[in-house]
This record gives C-alpha cells, sequence and structure tokens, in this order.
C-alpha cells in the first residue's frame, strides 16, 4: 500500500487522549448512550438533538490510514535512530527509535475539524507524548529464531489481543467489551484495507509488587493493507460509564473469578501501532510505535526508561510463540 504525503502528519485519533464513547461509530451497545450517559427521550426533538455518530466506513478508514501515514512517513521522517538490542530467542536485531511529540505540536492538531471530530480539553494539549519505536527485520522462513508471513500475521493481526494474552506472562486478562464483527465483514473492502476488524478490550497488566494491577482500555482496529501487508492500532478510550466494561466501571469488584480479577485497578493509557509487510528482499519488516501512561504512582521518567526495553522483549516472546505453536502443529 503506497503512502500518502506527509501532510498535517499527526492526526486526532491515534493519540494518548483517550477516545470518549461519543466518538466511536454506531454500535446497538452505544445507541442509547451520549456523552457516556443514558438518553431519554420523550419528545421528537429530543432525538434530533443527539448529534449523529461518524459511520463505520469513515472512521474506519479515517483511523487505520492515519496510522499508515504515521508508521509509513512521520517515523521516517522525523524520529531519531537509537541502538539495536537483541530479543532472544528471535536471531534478529531490534532498532529503536524515539520521539517526544510536544503540548505545542499537539495544540495544532486538527482536533475538530477532521473525518472524526473530537472536542478536547484545553488542559489535554498542554501534555506531550513521549513515542517510541522498535524496527525488526525477519527471515520469512518456519525456522528456529524467525517466522514465516503465515505466523507473525496470525500472531499479531488475526485476534490480536488474545494471542498477546497468551504470549505475555504479565497480562492476567484481555477482556473483550465490544466488537463490529458482524459490521466490519459486511463492510467488506475499504480502499486499501480489507479483512477489517474492530473491537474494544479492557487489557490487565500485573505489575511488580507494590504497584498495584493495570488495566488499559483500547479501541482495536486491525486490517490486511496488501497480500503481505497489515496495520493494527490500539487507542485508549474511556468506557468508565459502559455497562458491558468489566474493570473500568468495577464491575469486577464484584464479579471477579479470581482474586487478581476482583482487585481495583488502576486505568492507564496506550496508543499503539503495529505494521508488518514483506520487503522486496522477501524479508519480513515488523514495526512498532508505542506512547504509554501508565498512571498511578509511576512517574513518568521512569515509565520512559522502561518502555523500550519492554516492547524489544515482545519480540522475542512473539517469536517463541509461534515456534511453540508450530512444534505444536508438528507433532499432531
Amino acid at each position: 500500500m503506497s503512502s500518502p504525503n506527509l501532510n498535517n502528519n499527526l492526526g486526532n485519533l491515534v493519540r494518548l487522549m483517550p477516545l470518549a464513547l461519543d466518538d466511536l461509530p454506531p454500535h446497538p451497545k452505544l445507541d442509547h448512550l451520549t456523552n457516556g450517559e443514558p438518553v431519554v427521550t420523550t419528545e421528537a426533538s429530543d432525538v434530533q438533538a443527539k448529534p449523529p455518530r461518524t459511520s463505520l466506513s469513515v472512521f474506519l478508514t479515517a483511523i487505520l490510514s492515519e496510522a499508515v501515514i504515521f508508521i509509513d512517513s512521520t517515523v521516517p521522517a522525523t524520529f531519531h535512530e537509537g541502538s539495536e538490542k537483541p530479543s532472544a530467542p528471535s536471531t534478529s536485531k531490534v532498532r529503536i527509535l524515539k520521539r517526544e511529540i510536544t503540548a505545542s505540536e499537539l495544540s495544532n492538531v486538527p482536533w475538530s475539524d477532521s473525518k472524526v471530530n473530537r472536542s478536547v480539553d484545553d488542559k489535554v494539549k498542554e501534555q506531550g507524548e513521549a513515542w517510541f519505536v522498535r524496527k525488526s527485520q525477519h527471515v520469512n522462513r518456519k525456522e528456529e529464531g524467525s517466522v514465516d508471513w503465515s505466523e507473525l500475521d496470525f500472531a499479531i493481526r488475526v485476534d490480536h489481543n488474545e494471542h498477546e494474552g497468551e504470549y505475555t506472562p504479565a497480562l492476567f486478562d484481555t477482556y473483550r467489551v465490544l466488537d463490529w464483527d458482524a459490521e466490519t465483514l459486511a463492510l467488506g473492502q475499504l480502499g486499501d484495507f480489507e479483512d477489517i476488524r474492530l473491537r474494544v478490550y479492557e487489557m490487565c497488566h500485573k505489575l511488580p509488587f507494590p504497584l498495584t494491577t493495570r488495566t488499559f482500555p483500547v479501541l482495536v482496529a486491525a486490517a490486511k493493507t496488501g497480500p503481505t501487508e497489515s496495520v493494527i492500532v490500539h487507542v485508549p478510550i474511556d468506557i468508565r460509564k459502559l455497562p458491558e466494561a468489566f474493570y473500568s466501571n468495577g464491575r469486577n469488584i464484584r464479579e471477579g473469578d479470581s482474586e487478581v480479577k476482583r482487585k481495583k485497578p488502576v486505568l492507564g493509557a496506550y496508543t499503539s501501532i503495529e505494521r508488518a509487510r514483506i520487503l522486496p528482499d522477501e524479508k519480513i519488516e515488523w514495526t512498532m510505535a508505542v506512547a504509554s501512561d501508565a498512571k498511578g504512582s509511576l512517574p513518568m521518567v521512569f515509565q520512559k526508561m522502561g518502555l523500550p526495553g519492554a516492547i524489544v522483549k515482545d519480540v522475542g516472546m512473539v517469536i517463541d510463540w509461534c515456534s511453540s505453536k508450530r512444534k505444536g502443529m508438528e507433532g499432531t
């Protein structure tokens, strides 16, 4: 998939500021909500006053396009190259890049003048975003320390969050809150995007003592952008007033089926983009960009120190998970 020119490259969707429920496309579970509150419509004028949601096709095209532009254009043009690090059992080194997106830059984002308009509190515009990127290239073969395209695509695009729960030891729950599976299936292809999925999850992490558990509510969009290209984007979302949520609204404290699931979590935020594709030399290029805020009492300076190492480690965990799946298939 070809990338557009780098114009107004910072979009308003793939940001660290959580989406509101009103920002989402239509869904049966959202029809009765405005600003997260139930809507009481006793008169025709009340119904007319409710603002229409952005259509699913427009929303998906906007968020997926923004993610592709960020990885394909913004990262190579504006990020600073860092060191290479190993990530066993992967035989490929992982390169780290970074960039601080300042509050001044974010204030110029077209928040309310885009395909999907968002209303943003002025205080949010005063906060910057610390982005880190990892890039790696892998031999496109089913062999120790590497993966072929079908294995990596299955691991990171197909049911990404459920698979992440399998290969990430610190994740104790990947709770699916909502999905648009039937709707995206009916949509079919949108331009260069196909096999599209849109879902909401609560990603729940255990942290070392004395830190409490973290829940990251995210909207996840994934799609193929060609026969051997894909994009997966996570955006934080505020679902505290959504009855279907489990951790964000405290329902887990009453209904959790284990001690860790009954703990009151700190609600964190992260946004990420993963992009995978086969290069002309037949190697697989795998890129991931992330900005996060674990909230709570963990200072941001320590979060910035730990994040590069954490995303490097992810490469080895995925390679190891794919290898285990491969060996399991070979043994049957």
